[in-house]
């Protein structure tokens, strides 16, 4: 019987998927044999299926939350994907050989639980593990380990599988790992092992392995795993999916132990090597970054190109390499085009380094239901070019569109709207609603959306929840509404569910609401909730929704805020800001909506600013929502501003009052003269003490405004002055001097015990 080959690689190394290629010619095996999970190999069909478009990925996952995954991606470089695609063109069987999917989420589970505690500290004291090897090589070699396996190994013509391997050997005799992931390895090893040694009974006279280089030496000297070690391997239920996957996520992540941070790069790198000509790379790196550069609008001309060839190849030799690698490219763009400012070409290199490129999947492919009625929606809301890493604005008009024929065209918007809805109910990032630019009106939404790799495996976890997205969305909303402990959180599930047209969930959470609402509840809690019931309100007939019965829980909330706002203003500075937003939600609340009685809500603004025994900053902030109202003149503004502000009240008080005030409708206090005289009287007649007092929180006051607002104020200050305007402008304007620095550094040692 033949010894099985074992040819070791790093993981989407297209240097190492270049050898097994070129390995696989020259010994023409029997059979097949790649690292990966064993019970995927029904999956095989689909990876070199002629519809399916690189990169890809498999994915397998526990049936049970919270959900554990394991993802096996490729890419057109990947060693076990040319491999496969091999095996496929030669009609020669090809399967994976290493632990099931289900038994890898087990251990792994075990694993997480038990590693990083005390073995943690053991790997310390009686060994290196890997990345501290990894770590020590940069620091003798002085560039990453990535770069040292590029210029060491990807430029290899010959003896690749030799130099892997030794490569493999070395850093497992170095390394040491905690006892439970050394173990980990010793069973896939074993695993592995006793799957070539079943296909050598079955007659194959070549096997032909591909592994990581890590593995090599394990599997030339272990034993198979015996069928009652295989029986007592831990299992847990698991599904699996073929998913597309995206060269942006292969460059986040280090699949394998195997850097890849530059996927395009790679592909790059394949070409070349495909077409025999490796030092093409150079000049095709480099010529793509001046092609993106000028798409950008930035000239960089021939010459340049030339120069950072030039230098990229004497980087190469001075660094004892055969050929430039990345580094050495990248330096050499940096100098030559992007004069020295990697700035320059950060965008162009990320798109020659790592690209938008993304993945497709042949109809027909298996999936969970929830995946096929997701991608059945996309198609069917003409969304599909949506589906892209690059994140793209989506603007939807809810109204009926009266202009075409169908009634499913004339509500596409609204669907989409309730399809991106359901989706972010779940937690699936596929649309981001960015805040609405409308002032008068509800009927558009503004999204920003991006398919991402994520995405697909946020929507394999909703499969839990229901076997479609609508279905999944109602279980979800449903659960939130049983958890809900206040009103304020169930009156947003309630909003949710009628953003995503889902009635039913709608109706339930309405229904958790009341009965939570029996009980009395804090103004904020109302306040938050009569805005949610408003909204649903004023939008409900744009999403074909019946919000009538609605109103007489709102006319309820309503009044018991008007009963219990007076006195939440009772409150300390932490909670006032909690309490000037609930008057201003219920202040909107009430201007949305006819039915709700204004002079009951005006009397209570009225109340609120007009007491002095309240939270000032609550006061003037009533104060203002009455200004907004155009209820106050500016007499009696004048007037409450001179009370407010006066000797005889705390500085604390005094500056809270006129923080509150401002806190809205800045434009209209600006241009009332009065109110700044009498805050100018009000410092003029402060002594010192009272003065640097007033001034702490009337700085504090003013940090929200705006520089043009801060100068309209300085030209008012000017003219009660009796000096210019902009000279008033540019005295308060310019930068503090060294004087007036330490004069407010001096206000940090100020006692204020008494305050």
């Amino acid at each position: 019987m033949a010894t099985p080959i074992y040819f070791g690689v790093r993981h989407l190394s297209p240097a190492a998927a270049h050898h097994v290629r070129l390995e696989l010619e020259r010994v023409q095996p029997d059979v097949v044999l790649i690292e990966g999970p064993s019970d995927l190999n029904h999956q095989m069909q689909w990876i070199y299926h002629e519809q399916t478009v690189l990169p890809i990925a498999i994915l397998a996952y526990t049936q049970e939350s919270p959900i554990r995954t394991l993802l096996y991606p490729f890419a057109v470089y990947s060693p076990e994907y040319q491999a496969i695609l091999w095996a496929k063109e030669h009609h020669v069987p090809c399967r994976f050989m290493d632990l099931p999917s289900d038994v890898f989420l087990a251990i792994w589970e075990e694993t997480e639980e038990n590693d990083g505690e005390t073995d943690g500290e053991n790997v310390e004291e009686t060994g290196t593990t890997t990345e501290q090897v990894y770590q020590r090589m940069e620091e003798l070699l002085g560039e990453s380990h990535d770069t040292f396996w590029e210029r060491n190994f990807e430029q290899l013509d010959k003896e690749y599988m030799q130099a892997a391997a030794a490569f493999g050997q070395q850093l497992r005799q170095t390394a040491t790992d905690s006892p439970y992931r050394t173990a980990e390895n010793h069973i896939r090893e074993a695993y592995m092992k006793r799957v070539i040694v079943q296909a050598q009974k079955e007659g194959f006279e070549t096997v032909f392995c591909v592994c990581g280089a890590y593995h090599v030496e394990g599997l030339q000297n272990n034993v198979p795993l015996t069928d009652a070690e295989e029986k007592q391997l831990p299992r847990v239920q698991v599904n699996t999916t073929l998913m597309p996957y995206s060269y942006y996520r292969l460059s986040q992540r280090s699949g394998y132990g195997a850097g890849n941070q530059a996927p395009a790069y790679f592909e790059l790198l394949w070409d070349a090597m495909c077409d025999g000509k490796l030092e093409q790379a150079t000049y095709r790196y480099l010529t793509e970054i001046a092609i993106q550069q000028r798409k950008q609008g930035q000239m960089t001309s021939s010459a340049e190109v030339i120069e950072a060839s030039r230098l990229a190849i004497a980087l190469s030799k001075m660094r004892l390499g055969r050929f430039p690698v990345l580094q050495d490219l990248r330096d050499a763009a940096i100098t030559c085009m992007g004069h020295g400012n990697f700035s320059e070409i950060s965008v162009s290199t990320a798109q020659v380094e790592v690209g938008t490129k993304i993945g497709a999947l042949p109809e027909g492919v298996s999936r969970t239901s929830i995946q096929d009625d997701f991608y059945r929606q996309i198609k069917e809301l003409r969304l599909e070019k949506y589906k892209s890493v690059q994140v793209q604005q989506l603007h939807l008009d809810i109204r009926e569109n009266i202009r075409v024929k169908s009634e499913k065209s004339a509500f596409l918007d609204l669907h989409r709207s309730f399809f991106l809805h359901r989706l972010r109910v779940l937690h699936v990032n596929f649309g981001t609603q960015m805040q609405s630019r409308q002032t008068n009106a509800n009927w558009g939404e503004y999204w920003n959306v991006c398919w991402v790799p994520e995405t697909e495996i946020e929507i394999i976890e909703a499969s839990l929840l229901g076997d479609t997205v609508a279905s999944a969305a109602s279980f979800a909303l449903k659960e939130k509404a049983d958890q809900s402990s206040d009103i304020a959180q169930a009156a947003e599930v309630f909003q949710d569910a009628f953003l995503c047209g889902i009635p039913q969930a709608a109706k339930y959470a309405l229904s958790i609401l009341q009965k939570i609402s029996i009980d009395t509840a804090a103004v904020a809690e109302v306040a938050k909730t009569a805005e949610h019931l408003s909204s649903v309100i004023r939008y409900g007939d744009l999403r074909q929704f019946a919000s009538k019965p609605i109103i007489p829980l709102l006319e309820q909330l309503f009044l018991r805020a008007c009963l219990t706002m007076e006195e939440g203003c009772n409150c300390d500075e932490e909670a006032s800001k909690a309490v000037m937003e609930s008057i201003e939600r219920i202040n909107q609340v009430q201007l949305h909506h006819d039915f709700l009685d204004e002079n009951r809500w005006i009397d209570v603004l009225q109340s609120i600013a007009d007491r002095d025994d309240l939270n000032t900053k609550c006061s003037g902030f009533a104060m203002a929502t009455l200004i907004e109202r155009g209820l106050v003149d500016e007499a009696f503004l004048s007037m409450e501003v001179s009370r407010r502000l006066s000797r005889g009240v705390p500085a604390d008080l005094a500056a809270g009052w006129f923080e509150g005030l401002a806190k809205k409708n800045r434009y209209s206090l600006i241009v009332r003269l009065s109110l700044w005289k009498e805050l100018d009287t009000y410092l003029q007649e402060l002594d010192e003490n009272d003065f640097k007092r007033a001034l702490v929180f009337l700085r504090r006051a003013f940090a929200d405004f705006t520089a043009n607002e801060k100068s309209d104020i300085a030209e008012n200050l000017g003219e009660i002055w009796g000096v210019e305007p902009e000279q008033a402008a540019d005295v308060l304007m310019r930068p503090t001097t060294e004087q007036e620095d330490e004069f407010l550094q001096g206000l940090d040692d100020f006692d204020f015990d008494d305050i």
